[in-house]
């Protein structure tokens, strides 16, 4: 079997959405013929912790920990420049981690015999370590796996860096893009500016996207809940551009309107948010009894929440760059067999997979008539006892994790001969 150096700073017990695509990845690489080596950084102060991640891990997989090295993370006097530090640190608090992984790296791809190196951002320093690789040991094989943009990411787009760190950042992504023998990005418009903003061929990018685990259901029951209240759930983080402010507009105007009744509708929230000032937006929308905050919880818990809704909730902010992504929960939620409120820019990859997988309405995220017409369209269903839709299974099941790996062992497979 052959090995595969899987570089991931993101990486369990570390919770997040981040760490799911590596870990799956992991978990399914030796059912196509590669046995993954983990290198990744110390648990230390890890902000988000998920244990029960780790039981993904197959038994025997090999796991090298350097120290993490994150001032972030720092506590105590030291908090705040810690995070002051990290917020400066080029291309992420992560550059310590990378610098102090490099002997250690080259001498795990010595001993383990590595002839294929995967590195997957965020952080970008993640790429940073495979690029240092590539320069030491030019015949080792190396696959970049972008889950989102960099310099094009839209929440940097939205608060850009000084035109110093802009262009080093540039210089640095460049030289990932070409020093990697295959790259790989989430969605087909984020390979597609990767190409052209780079002015390259592109004829070694490859598409792999982000997908859900059915074995991740199997203790659940998927039947339709009978809940006394339409229950929503959203699943996710709220920062930077996505933000409920329309969707909770929305909720106010069909209560004050008497379109729907406040005692029968129950929005939950769950994720790692800042409480007392979400609380604080919520209450002052006058939708303190409709919508609870839940919090962070464990990915197994999510599941059930999301198994435990009449609907589910996305929500993205619009922008340039928005087009690009998929938010990470759709696919999850295609799984669940539970219909979709889709509040995203109508014209973008997201809106457009909700469309063809057929998992729920697309309700642009700026218009609080379509979001109100959408939300009232399910719950007359749900009180009329009908709140019932037919998916896409064909599509949605393209999206399986183990055959997302299938596609990534074979993009090895294309670097291995």
């Amino acid at each position: 079997m052959k090995k595969v150096l899987m570089i991931a700073n993101q990486f369990p017990p570390m919770g997040g959405s981040g760490v799911q695509r590596s870990v799956k990845f992991v978990k399914h690489l030796r059912s196509f013929g590669y046995e993954p080596v983990v290198f990744t950084r110390t648990v230390g102060n890890m902000p988000l912790k998920d244990e029960t991640l780790l039981k993904d891990i197959p038994e025997g997989v090999k796991i090298i920990r350097t120290p993490a090295r994150e001032c972030t993370e720092l506590k105590g006097i030291m908090r705040i420049p810690g995070k002051v530090l990290g917020k400066v640190m080029i291309p992420d608090s992560a550059r310590l981690w990378e610098l102090g992984s490099r002997s250690e790296v080259l001498k795990v791809i010595n001993e383990e015999n590595i002839d294929l190196v995967y590195t997957t951002s965020a952080p970008y320093s993640d790429h940073l370590l495979g690029l240092y690789i590539k320069k030491k040991m030019p015949q080792v094989k190396w696959v970049a796996d972008f889950r989102d943009e960099w310099t094009n990411n839209p929440y940097t787009l939205d608060n850009p860096y000084n035109p110093i760190r802009t262009s080093i950042e540039k210089k640095m992504e460049y030289s990932v893009l070409i020093g990697a023998d295959a790259l790989i990005t989430n969605t087909p418009v984020m390979r597609r500016n990767f190409v052209n903003n780079n002015n390259l061929k592109g004829d070694n990018f490859y598409v792999i996207p982000n997908g859900y685990d059915v074995e991740d259901f199997a203790d659940y029951n998927t039947e339709k809940p009978t809940n006394s209240k339409l229950t929503l759930v959203y699943t996710g983080a709220l920062y930077g551009r996505r933000k409920p402010d329309t969707f909770f507009e929305a909720i106010k105007e069909l209560k004050q309107e008497g379109k729907i009744d406040g005692n029968k509708i129950r929005v939950r929230l769950i994720g790692n948010y800042h409480k007392d000032r979400l609380q604080a937006q919520i209450d002052s929308y006058g939708l303190t009894e409709q919508i609870e905050i839940v919090g962070y919880v464990p990915h197994n818990e999510c599941i059930r929440c999301q198994l435990e809704a009449d609907v589910l909730v996305l929500i993205e902010g619009c922008g340039r760059g928005s087009d690009a992504f998929y938010t990470g929960k759709i696919f999850e939620y295609m799984n669940t067999g539970r219909p979709v409120l889709a509040v995203l820019p109508e014209k973008g990859a997201a809106a457009d997979l909700v469309r063809e997988s057929k998992i729920g309405v697309v309700a642009h995220t700026e218009n609080v008539e379509a979001i109100k017409s959408a939300l009232k369209g399910y719950y007359d269903s749900w009180s009329e006892g009908k709140l019932e839709f037919a998916p896409d299974r064909s599509v949605i099941e393209r999206f399986e994790r183990k055959e997302l790996t299938c596609k990534l062992a074979e993009v090895f497979d294309s670097l291995m001969g």
